[in-house]
This record gives C-alpha cells, sequence and structure tokens, in this order.
C-alpha cells in the first residue's frame, strides 16, 4: 500500500484516468410520458476515447427511483426486455444505447417527464467513476424508434 501511495506521489508517473473522463456521452435523450406512466426509457451513445475498454455499471436519475441497464431480445419469437449487469465499450468504439436495443430503464417516475425538460442522469462506470449528463426530454412519435425529425446528436 505504501508502494502505491508512493508511486502515485512521484514526479512523471501519473495516475490512471478515469472511465468517466474517457468515455464521452452524445445524443442523449428520453422518452416523454403521459401523465401517470411510471416509468420511461434513455438512450444516448458511449463513446470510449481510451486504449483500454471500459464499462457502464449503473446509472442514477433525479428523475426517478432506480435506473437500470437493459436490453432487448429476440426469444422465442417475441421481443423481450431484460435487466443486464454491465455495458461494454470497447476501447476506441463507441456503443449506442436506442430504441429496440440497449436503453436506460428509469422506472418509479418522480415527475411527469414532458418534452422540452431535463433530467440529470448520473452514469457510473467499472472503476467508480461517475459522469453527470443533462438529458432532454423529447416527445417520440410512434413507430420512429426515436429517430424522429427534432432528433439531434450533441
Amino acid at each position: 500500500m505504501l508502494l502505491a501511495a508512493s508511486l502515485l506521489l512521484t514526479p512523471g508517473i501519473a495516475p490512471a484516468a478515469e472511465a468517466a473522463d474517457q468515455v464521452a456521452v452524445s445524443g442523449a435523450y428520453v422518452r416523454a410520458v403521459p401523465p401517470g406512466q411510471p416509468n420511461s426509457a434513455a438512450f444516448l451513445a458511449l463513446t470510449n476515447t481510451a486504449g483500454e475498454a471500459h464499462a457502464l455499471v449503473a446509472a442514477e436519475s433525479d428523475a426517478a427511483e432506480v435506473v437500470e441497464l437493459h436490453s432487448h431480445t429476440m426469444e422465442d419469437g417475441m421481443m423481450k426486455m431484460r435487466r443486464i449487469g454491465r455495458i461494454d465499450i470497447h476501447a476506441a468504439s463507441t456503443r449506442s444505447l436506442e430504441p429496440g436495443g440497449l436503453h436506460l430503464m428509469l422506472i418509479g417516475l418522480k415527475r411527469q417527464l414532458a418534452p422540452d425538460q431535463e433530467i440529470k442522469l448520473f452514469l457510473i462506470f467499472e472503476d467508480g467513476s461517475r459522469a453527470q449528463v443533462n438529458v432532454p426530454v423529447r416527445e417520440i412519435a410512434p413507430g420512429t424508434r426515436g429517430h424522429s425529425p427534432e432528433r439531434r446528436c450533441g
């Protein structure tokens, strides 16, 4: 332990960068929901700029009691949503969370999510580092899988 501490204090030896500093978030949005709807979903792209893999292992939001990592899979001819433990982001690559695939499920909404609002989303990575993202609420037209004309990345 003393050796590890001394290495951190040694000039020229920098501590490893945190995953939250090496993963950029873009195109984030959360689905607007009608009054009384208890759940919603958030979508975004995670770009790993590092030469090593990272993983999103959890998320939190000020707008929901719980945020879970989810995937959609085809099983026995039916699309099923499943909670997963992590979303791997390979080195120097982008992982998209989008309707019909990987996404963040916001469960137990604390308020109605209406268009033009914004929520705070906290992404938690495998090394314990955290990134805060301000996510706009968007109205998603049925059948568009989230790719409505008003959706812009950035």
